[in-house]
C-alpha cells in the first residue's frame, strides 16, 4: 500500500472516530446545573472541548487503522470470507 492510500485510509478512520466519540462525555446545562439561555434545546451541550474530542479520536483512529493495516498486511480476513454467495448461481438462475 502506498503511503498517500494509508494516510487518506487514516483520515477516514479519523473522521468515522470523531463522529462516534463526539457524544461521549458530554452533559447538558440541566445535567451541569448551569441556567440555559431562552430558546436554548434541551440537549445542547453545556460546554465543547474539541481538543478532548480530537484526543480521543485519534486514539481510537490509531487502534482501528492499527488492526485495519495488519489485516492488510496478514490478510487475516479476506474477500473471500465475506463472499456470502459463495455456492455461485441462485435456484432462480439455474432454472
Amino acid at each position: 500500500m502506498k503511503w498517500t492510500s494509508a494516510l487518506a485510509i487514516y483520515f477516514l478512520f479519523w473522521v468515522m472516530s470523531a463522529f462516534f466519540v463526539l457524544p461521549f462525555g458530554v452533559r447538558t446545562h440541566d445535567e451541569a446545573g448551569l441556567e440555559k439561555v431562552k430558546g436554548q434545546a434541551d440537549s445542547a451541550p453545556a460546554e465543547f472541548n474539541p481538543r478532548k474530542i480530537a484526543k480521543r479520536a485519534t486514539l481510537l483512529s490509531l487502534v482501528l487503522f492499527g488492526l485495519f493495516y495488519l489485516n492488510y498486511a496478514f490478510d487475516w480476513i479476506g474477500t473471500d470470507d465475506i463472499d456470502f454467495y459463495k455456492g455461485g448461481e441462485t435456484s432462480a438462475a439455474a432454472s
